[in-house]
């Protein structure tokens, strides 16, 4: 028996999830009431204040919710929930710049709408977790980019050498509404679920002062859209599960690859992927889809920051399996953010708060990336830490030239604290074996 607000919504989700579970087609239709409980409210403000995020277009934050009093602001909610007073806020939108040079559009709700739809996801994720098939990986509880990326070494090793890379066209921007609707509807009948959803689809978008009316898509930064854009190409998952003899379907959110026998299987599968996306009126991007050939280390393909290539085993003359390391594009991006950091602007900055920045910079980058054969680019990113700090504090005592790998040697870094990311690679057991 529960005896903890935690425990009682971790027992009403798995009632849920048992509920649906047992039953593919029941469609469920009192959860509203659920979606203001205080529990589960307080659980969604714990999420919410942990994933941190700016101001919506309230400008009110975090913290200035906490020192006005957290206990008022979520009984408010509830009362408005209660009351069917709630409405949402139109979305921030703000451009955050992408590898390619191109811009991203993120959507930041208000902090309070950010509760209410985390607390919605909260009810109604256990239902659709019960439906969502193992080739999906992304935004999904106890499921990991790391998982997708052992499962896709697997396949390749096991003779999948023909990879299908996809890229949607501005998915979350084209997600349709009333077939979103159509497939929320086959799992939920609570009508007051359904127009909250529906509100939050049609919030609208302000951007430097102008509003605009949401006619397609879900907002790319709304706590609700990656479950609703798992809900919706989960319409693909399915589909694939018929034609799976022509290979294994990968799945992260938008992001997706398809491995081969064959080079014919190859492009049957991406045909069939065309033209069912074509059916959830979506598009390919054609300059990021391609086949690729895997066999011998002939080609490669990047997947989730990672670069995926065959090496021949150093022990095994003649066999080849698939290693995997930070793309280029990962590369460049921590590159880019330890030269943000290390610039000459900051020279008054004392070196223990530089050092400080780098390191959380590293630790994050490197606690997702120590995994495979990530051990090279490791040391890399070391070596290019060790460079720009050097030449940094070489500036800062006013010491010019190009000796500074003499003048400050690793001991020195060291003594300063530098985190050092060689060493930090967890090797699969599976990897080592293959590897010889």
């Amino acid at each position: 028996m529960a005896n903890n607000p935690q425990d009682k919504v971790r027992e009403l989700q798995r009632a849920l999830y048992r509920a649906a579970k047992r039953s593919a087609t029941r469609r469920f239709h009192a959860l509203y009431d659920k979606v203001y409980r205080l529990d589960i409210l307080e659980r969604a403000w714990g999420r919410v204040k942990a994933n941190r995020g700016a101001a919506g277009v309230d400008g009110e934050t975090i913290e200035a919710i906490e020192q006005r009093g957290v206990g008022q602001f979520l009984l408010d909610i509830q009362r408005d929930l209660r009351e069917r007073r709630y409405r949402p806020q139109s979305v921030r939108r703000v451009y955050i710049l992408k590898g390619d040079g191109r811009q991203r559009p993120l959507g930041i709700p208000t902090v309070r709408d950010r509760v209410v739809q985390m607390a919605a996801k909260v009810v109604i994720e256990p239902i659709f977790e019960a439906d969502f098939l193992v080739s999906s990986y992304g935004f999904r509880p106890k499921k990991s980019a790391h998982q997708a990326v052992e499962e896709i070494r697997q396949k390749a090793n096991q003779g999948y050498e023909w990879v299908v890379e996809v890229d949607i066209q501005g998915y979350f921007d084209h997600i349709d509404h009333e077939k979103l609707m159509e497939m929320v509807e086959r799992r939920i009948s609570d009508r007051r679920v359904l127009k909250l959803i529906r509100k939050w689809l049609k919030a609208g978008v302000l951007e430097e002062g102008n509003y605009r009316t949401a006619v397609v898509g879900t907002p790319q930064g709304g706590v609700i859209s990656p479950l609703l854009a798992n809900i919706y190409l989960h319409a693909l998952d399915e589909a694939w599960e018929e034609e799976r003899q022509m290979g294994e379907l990968v799945r992260y959110a938008d992001d997706f690859v398809i491995l081969c026998r064959s080079e014919r299987q190859a492009r049957v599968a991406l045909e069939w992927v065309e033209k069912t996306l074509k059916g959830l009126r979506l598009e390919l991007h054609a300059g990021k889809t391609r086949i690729v050939n895997l066999r011998k280390g002939k080609e490669g393909f990047d997947f989730l920051g990672f670069h995926f290539r065959k090496r021949e085993s150093w022990r095994y003359k003649g066999r080849w399996y698939l290693q995997f390391w930070p793309s280029q594009k990962a590369m460049r991006a921590i590159r880019e953010r330890i030269r943000a950091i290390v610039t000459r602007s900051r020279l008054y900055f004392p070196i223990e708060k530089i050092v400080e920045e780098v390191n959380r910079v590293l630790r994050g980058w490197g606690n997702y990336f120590a995994v495979g054969n990530s051990a090279r680019k490791f040391s890399q990113v070391d070596s290019y830490v060790h460079e720009r700090l050097a030449l940094f504090v070489s500036k800062k005592t006013g010491r010019s030239g190009r000796n500074w790998q003499k003048r400050w040697r690793y001991d020195y870094m060291t003594r300063i604290g530098v985190y050092r990311l060689s060493g930090t690679v967890r090797w699969h057991k599976q990897t080592v074996n293959a590897l010889g």
